[in-house]
């Protein structure tokens, strides 16, 4: 974490000489509410992103996700709330939908968390606390296609677990959009998730090797915990959603406890047809998939032979 601080301090300043003076680091951990308590001073709004999300490493050792992803949030949470925060937007995963590995658990739960927080702090007159959903960040670190970029570079095969997989496709400047939408929309305990496009990771790596060089591909079989398809937006969720055009926007739950005051007779339809998912949104042919990289820096970049940007 040092060495990161560091260089993206370094990159701010040469980057942005007049304004790198603006940006404060800190060093600290969500797992120890003293070192989140003491980043809240005078602060207005939390963009909390701080996770544990390799799947196999969760699997291993899955306390380590809960200390992290769960307890950290309740920690951030309940500092912002303790230091009059004004709002707070909290980034999630598809994984956590209909989760079935260690670390979609611990994500579900933190969106859990998220919720119960958001209720308490509405009532209070607290910070209005959201939470986004989003899929695979193409080039965020530990991702696919960085891996796919070196094999072929050291003349290897492509290595992929099951060609007939489907993944969401985000670049940054999605994901970015998506966390500010939230920001200027939220209401207290809503969930936005960005309508996206996905592939197959077959088709995902023939559009890598289209732009890089066909190496051969091996495969490897599924990883520990992986789905064959991601979820966006659960059948329960979808039928409660709000279309806004490029996103759904999932209001709380604000019921109580007592269930009687809220009974309707009739029929109560409780879930839509389907879930949102990457095998039912667009799926991108290859072409489609090598335009879509092709937004990424990290490409770009790559196909340039330029040094990348600092990962933040």
């Amino acid at each position: 974490m040092r060495k990161k601080q560091d260089s993206l301090r370094h990159a701010l300043q040469s980057k942005y000489p007049d304004y790198s003076h603006k940006v404060k680091f800190i060093i600290g951990d969500v797992r120890n509410k003293d070192s989140v308590r003491d980043a809240m001073y005078n602060v207005s709004y939390i963009w909390h992103a701080a996770a544990l999300k390799q799947v196999p490493s969760c699997e291993f050792f899955p306390m380590e996700a809960v200390r992290t992803n769960v307890i950290g949030t309740d920690n951030v949470l309940h500092a912002a709330m303790d230091a009059g925060v004004e709002r707070v937007v909290c980034l999630s995963t598809d994984k956590a939908a209909y989760p079935i590995n260690a670390m979609g658990t611990s994500k579900a739960m933190m969106e859990h968390i998220i919720k119960a927080n958001a209720r308490v702090s509405a009532e209070r007159g607290g910070p209005v606390i959201c939470c986004t959903r989003y899929g695979n960040v193409m080039c965020s670190r530990g991702s696919v296609i960085p891996l796919f970029i070196d094999q072929i570079k050291s003349g290897n095969p492509i290595t992929i677990t099951n060609p007939d997989m489907t993944r969401f496709l985000m670049n940054l400047d999605e994901a970015v959009e998506l966390v500010k939408f939230a920001f200027v929309n939220a209401e207290p305990g809503d969930l936005f998730v960005q309508k996206a496009d996905a592939s197959t990771i077959g088709d995902l790596a023939k559009g890598v090797q289209q732009l890089f060089g066909d190496t051969g591909i091996r495969i490897i079989g599924n990883r520990h915990g992986e789905k064959m398809s991601e979820t966006l937006l659960t059948r329960e969720e979808r039928i409660q959603s709000v279309d806004m055009g490029d996103y759904f926007r999932v209001p709380m739950d604000s019921r109580g406890l007592n269930y009687d005051k809220y009974f309707i007779e009739g029929t109560v339809i409780t879930e839509a047809d389907e879930a949102y998912t990457s095998s039912n949104t667009k799926l991108l042919d290859v072409d489609g998939v090598v335009k879509k990289i092709l937004t990424t820096d990290y490409v770009k970049e790559e196909l340039e032979g330029r040094p990348h940007a600092v990962d933040a």
